[in-house]
Protein backbone atom coordinates (compact mmCIF):
# COMPACT_ATOMS: atom_id res chain seq x y z
CA UNK A 1 0.00 0.00 0.00
CA UNK A 2 1.26 3.52 -1.01
CA UNK A 3 2.47 5.75 1.73
CA UNK A 4 -0.45 8.54 0.21
CA UNK A 5 -2.59 5.53 0.79
CA UNK A 6 -1.86 4.91 4.01
CA UNK A 7 -2.13 8.69 5.23
CA UNK A 8 -5.58 8.66 3.81
CA UNK A 9 -6.50 5.90 5.99
CA UNK A 10 -5.13 7.10 8.55
CA UNK A 11 -7.03 10.86 8.11
CA UNK A 12 -10.65 8.58 7.55
CA UNK A 13 -10.24 6.50 10.64
CA UNK A 14 -8.70 9.53 12.68
CA UNK A 15 -12.25 11.52 11.47
CA UNK A 16 -14.10 8.84 12.30
CA UNK A 17 -12.92 8.51 16.13
CA UNK A 18 -13.29 12.39 16.42
CA UNK A 19 -16.73 12.19 15.20
CA UNK A 20 -17.67 9.14 17.33
CA UNK A 21 -16.13 11.65 20.34
CA UNK A 22 -18.33 14.18 19.04
CA UNK A 23 -21.58 12.45 19.40
CA UNK A 24 -20.79 10.75 22.76
CA UNK A 25 -20.13 14.35 23.93
CA UNK A 26 -23.18 15.72 22.68
CA UNK A 27 -25.36 13.25 24.34
CA UNK A 28 -23.43 13.03 27.39
CA UNK A 29 -24.62 17.14 27.12
CA UNK A 30 -28.78 16.20 26.12
CA UNK A 31 -28.54 13.48 28.89
CA UNK A 32 -27.07 16.68 31.39
CA UNK A 33 -29.82 18.89 30.19
CA UNK A 34 -33.01 16.24 30.66
CA UNK A 35 -31.45 15.60 34.15
CA UNK A 36 -29.92 18.85 35.12
CA UNK A 37 -33.30 19.80 36.94
CA UNK A 38 -34.97 16.72 38.51
CA UNK A 39 -30.84 16.33 39.57
CA UNK A 40 -30.99 19.60 41.70
CA UNK A 41 -33.88 18.34 43.03
CA UNK A 42 -32.52 15.06 44.67
CA UNK A 43 -29.38 17.79 45.74
CA UNK A 44 -31.47 19.60 47.66
CA UNK A 45 -33.22 16.77 49.24
CA UNK A 46 -29.81 15.43 50.19
CA UNK A 47 -28.81 18.88 51.50
CA UNK A 48 -31.82 18.52 53.45
CA UNK A 49 -33.11 22.15 52.55
CA UNK A 50 -36.28 23.59 51.31
CA UNK A 51 -37.06 23.99 47.54
CA UNK A 52 -35.93 27.56 46.88
CA UNK A 53 -38.25 29.92 44.81
CA UNK A 54 -36.71 30.34 41.59
CA UNK A 55 -36.54 34.00 40.25
CA UNK A 56 -39.31 35.86 37.87
CA UNK A 57 -42.49 33.77 36.54
CA UNK A 58 -43.38 30.31 37.21
CA UNK A 59 -44.66 29.65 33.48
CA UNK A 60 -48.10 29.66 34.72
CA UNK A 61 -49.07 32.06 31.88
CA UNK A 62 -47.62 29.89 29.39
CA UNK A 63 -50.59 27.67 29.14
CA UNK A 64 -53.46 28.90 26.81
CA UNK A 65 -55.74 28.67 29.81
CA UNK A 66 -53.96 30.65 32.20
CA UNK A 67 -54.96 33.43 30.07
CA UNK A 68 -58.66 32.90 29.84
CA UNK A 69 -60.89 34.86 32.06
CA UNK A 70 -60.01 35.52 35.59
CA UNK A 71 -62.94 32.75 38.11
CA UNK A 72 -62.54 32.80 41.84
CA UNK A 73 -63.29 30.11 43.24
CA UNK A 74 -66.12 30.54 46.07
CA UNK A 75 -64.65 30.51 49.60
CA UNK A 76 -61.27 31.99 48.32
CA UNK A 77 -59.93 34.39 50.79
CA UNK A 78 -57.44 37.46 50.93
CA UNK A 79 -56.98 39.94 48.62
CA UNK A 80 -58.00 39.12 45.24
CA UNK A 81 -58.96 35.87 46.46
CA UNK A 82 -55.79 34.42 46.62
CA UNK A 83 -55.89 32.54 50.16
CA UNK A 84 -57.65 29.49 50.83
CA UNK A 85 -58.37 30.23 54.73
CA UNK A 86 -58.77 26.31 56.87
CA UNK A 87 -60.55 27.23 60.73
CA UNK A 88 -62.72 29.07 62.55
CA UNK A 89 -62.46 32.69 61.17
CA UNK A 90 -62.28 34.16 64.68
CA UNK A 91 -59.44 31.99 65.88
CA UNK A 92 -57.23 33.94 67.77
CA UNK A 93 -53.87 33.21 65.74
CA UNK A 94 -53.04 32.38 62.28
CA UNK A 95 -50.80 30.20 60.80
CA UNK A 96 -49.52 30.87 57.15
CA UNK A 97 -48.28 27.72 55.28
CA UNK A 98 -46.48 28.33 51.57
CA UNK A 99 -46.44 25.44 49.91
CA UNK A 100 -46.06 24.08 45.89
CA UNK A 101 -48.24 20.33 45.43
CA UNK A 102 -44.80 18.85 43.78
CA UNK A 103 -42.58 20.16 46.70
CA UNK A 104 -40.99 16.91 48.15
CA UNK A 105 -40.64 18.87 51.44
CA UNK A 106 -44.04 20.00 51.85
CA UNK A 107 -45.24 16.47 51.25
CA UNK A 108 -43.02 15.53 54.06
CA UNK A 109 -44.50 17.82 56.44
CA UNK A 110 -48.20 16.92 55.40
CA UNK A 111 -47.43 13.42 55.61
CA UNK A 112 -45.87 13.75 58.69
CA UNK A 113 -47.58 16.85 60.86
CA UNK A 114 -50.33 17.98 58.76
CA UNK A 115 -52.94 15.85 60.56
CA UNK A 116 -51.84 17.60 64.12
CA UNK A 117 -51.86 20.93 62.05
CA UNK A 118 -55.86 20.45 60.92
CA UNK A 119 -56.47 19.00 64.15
CA UNK A 120 -55.24 22.68 66.27
CA UNK A 121 -56.90 24.02 63.75
CA UNK A 122 -60.14 22.08 64.52
CA UNK A 123 -59.95 23.03 67.81
CA UNK A 124 -59.54 26.92 67.29
CA UNK A 125 -56.02 27.55 68.36
CA UNK A 126 -55.24 29.10 65.30
CA UNK A 127 -57.24 29.38 61.41
CA UNK A 128 -54.71 28.05 58.71
CA UNK A 129 -54.19 30.37 55.30
CA UNK A 130 -52.59 28.43 52.51
CA UNK A 131 -50.36 31.10 50.50
CA UNK A 132 -49.97 28.36 46.82
CA UNK A 133 -47.03 28.76 44.17
CA UNK A 134 -46.24 26.83 41.06
CA UNK A 135 -42.24 27.91 40.35
CA UNK A 136 -41.43 24.38 40.57
CA UNK A 137 -42.58 24.25 37.24
CA UNK A 138 -40.03 26.22 36.18
CA UNK A 139 -37.29 24.54 38.27
CA UNK A 140 -38.44 21.01 37.51
CA UNK A 141 -40.02 21.77 34.20
CA UNK A 142 -43.98 20.68 32.99
CA UNK A 143 -47.09 21.90 34.38
CA UNK A 144 -48.02 19.92 37.48
CA UNK A 145 -48.18 22.35 40.03
CA UNK A 146 -50.11 24.67 37.80
CA UNK A 147 -52.47 21.81 37.04
CA UNK A 148 -53.11 20.37 40.39
CA UNK A 149 -53.28 24.04 41.93
CA UNK A 150 -56.11 24.95 39.22
CA UNK A 151 -57.86 21.72 40.51
CA UNK A 152 -57.38 22.75 43.77
CA UNK A 153 -59.30 26.25 43.12
CA UNK A 154 -61.94 23.84 41.49
CA UNK A 155 -62.14 21.64 44.67
CA UNK A 156 -62.31 25.24 47.01
CA UNK A 157 -64.94 25.95 45.23
CA UNK A 158 -67.14 23.01 46.04
CA UNK A 159 -66.18 24.25 49.97
CA UNK A 160 -63.39 24.35 52.00
CA UNK A 161 -63.63 21.23 53.33
CA UNK A 162 -63.56 19.79 49.82
CA UNK A 163 -60.52 21.91 49.36
CA UNK A 164 -58.93 20.59 52.59
CA UNK A 165 -59.42 17.11 51.55
CA UNK A 166 -58.05 17.29 48.44
CA UNK A 167 -55.06 18.83 49.15
CA UNK A 168 -53.82 16.21 51.83
CA UNK A 169 -55.07 13.19 48.57
CA UNK A 170 -52.50 15.11 46.54
CA UNK A 171 -49.68 15.12 48.93
CA UNK A 172 -50.58 11.86 50.14
CA UNK A 173 -50.00 10.85 46.69
CA UNK A 174 -47.51 13.20 45.12
CA UNK A 175 -45.55 11.85 42.13
CA UNK A 176 -41.21 11.72 42.17
CA UNK A 177 -40.22 15.04 41.74
CA UNK A 178 -38.58 14.38 38.61
CA UNK A 179 -42.05 12.97 37.07
CA UNK A 180 -45.31 15.61 35.50
CA UNK A 181 -47.99 13.19 36.93
CA UNK A 182 -50.23 15.75 38.62
CA UNK A 183 -49.64 17.69 34.47
CA UNK A 184 -51.98 15.03 33.73
CA UNK A 185 -56.29 16.35 34.13
CA UNK A 186 -57.54 12.40 34.16
CA UNK A 187 -54.54 11.43 36.92
CA UNK A 188 -56.01 14.64 38.66
CA UNK A 189 -59.32 13.44 38.08
CA UNK A 190 -58.43 10.08 39.69
CA UNK A 191 -57.27 11.19 42.55
CA UNK A 192 -60.01 13.68 43.02
CA UNK A 193 -62.11 10.38 43.17
CA UNK A 194 -60.94 9.69 46.91
CA UNK A 195 -62.76 12.44 47.96
CA UNK A 196 -66.35 11.65 49.36
CA UNK A 197 -68.98 13.84 47.27
CA UNK A 198 -66.13 16.03 45.31
CA UNK A 199 -66.25 14.69 41.70
CA UNK A 200 -69.71 16.70 40.98
CA UNK A 201 -70.53 17.43 37.13
CA UNK A 202 -69.58 20.95 37.79
CA UNK A 203 -66.13 19.98 39.74
CA UNK A 204 -65.24 17.42 36.79
CA UNK A 205 -65.85 19.93 34.21
CA UNK A 206 -63.89 23.03 36.18
CA UNK A 207 -60.84 20.64 35.86
CA UNK A 208 -61.38 19.70 32.46
CA UNK A 209 -61.93 23.46 31.30
CA UNK A 210 -58.87 24.36 33.32
CA UNK A 211 -61.51 27.06 34.57
CA UNK A 212 -59.35 28.03 37.51
CA UNK A 213 -55.84 28.33 35.90
CA UNK A 214 -55.91 32.03 35.57
CA UNK A 215 -56.49 32.16 39.56
CA UNK A 216 -53.73 29.51 40.13
CA UNK A 217 -51.79 31.92 38.16
CA UNK A 218 -53.03 35.05 40.08
CA UNK A 219 -52.21 32.97 43.26
CA UNK A 220 -48.88 31.90 42.35
CA UNK A 221 -48.45 35.70 41.34
CA UNK A 222 -49.45 36.54 45.01
CA UNK A 223 -47.05 33.91 46.16
CA UNK A 224 -43.57 35.66 44.66
CA UNK A 225 -44.53 38.73 46.38
CA UNK A 226 -44.00 37.49 49.78
CA UNK A 227 -40.52 37.51 51.64
CA UNK A 228 -40.87 33.76 51.20
CA UNK A 229 -37.48 32.28 49.46
CA UNK A 230 -38.47 28.20 49.82
CA UNK A 231 -40.98 25.95 50.73
CA UNK A 232 -42.37 24.61 52.54
CA UNK A 233 -42.52 27.80 54.77
CA UNK A 234 -45.09 28.06 57.73
CA UNK A 235 -45.14 30.91 60.12
CA UNK A 236 -47.50 31.38 63.38
CA UNK A 237 -48.79 35.24 63.45
CA UNK A 238 -45.94 36.19 61.64
CA UNK A 239 -43.28 34.22 63.42
CA UNK A 240 -41.01 31.67 61.05
CA UNK A 241 -41.53 28.17 62.61
CA UNK A 242 -38.37 25.81 61.73
CA UNK A 243 -40.44 22.81 60.52
CA UNK A 244 -37.61 20.88 59.05
CA UNK A 245 -34.75 19.96 60.77
CA UNK A 246 -31.62 18.36 59.76
CA UNK A 247 -33.80 17.43 56.43
CA UNK A 248 -37.11 15.95 57.92
CA UNK A 249 -39.91 17.50 58.84
CA UNK A 250 -40.55 18.14 62.23
CA UNK A 251 -42.88 15.80 64.70
CA UNK A 252 -46.15 16.18 65.47
CA UNK A 253 -45.12 16.45 69.28
CA UNK A 254 -42.22 19.52 68.25
CA UNK A 255 -45.07 21.29 66.03
CA UNK A 256 -47.54 21.45 68.90
CA UNK A 257 -44.39 22.78 71.30
CA UNK A 258 -43.51 25.26 68.62
CA UNK A 259 -47.18 26.63 68.55
CA UNK A 260 -47.41 26.62 72.30
CA UNK A 261 -44.14 28.35 72.75
CA UNK A 262 -45.67 31.44 70.26
CA UNK A 263 -48.90 31.46 71.53
CA UNK A 264 -48.12 31.20 75.25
Amino acid sequence: MSNSRKTDKASATDRMRAARAQAERSDRIRRRVVVGAASAAVLALAAGVAFAVGGGSSGSGSDAAANGPLVVPANATGDGGTVITYGKADAPHTLSVYEDFRCPFCEQLETTTGKTIQQLADAGTYKVEYHLATFLDKNLGGKGSRTALAAAGAALNEGVDKFKQFHDVLYANQPDERSDAFGDVNHILDLAGQVPGLKTDAFVKAVQDGTYAPWAAKVNEEFNKSDVTGTPTVKLDGQKLDVLSNGKAVSPEQFTAMVKQVTG
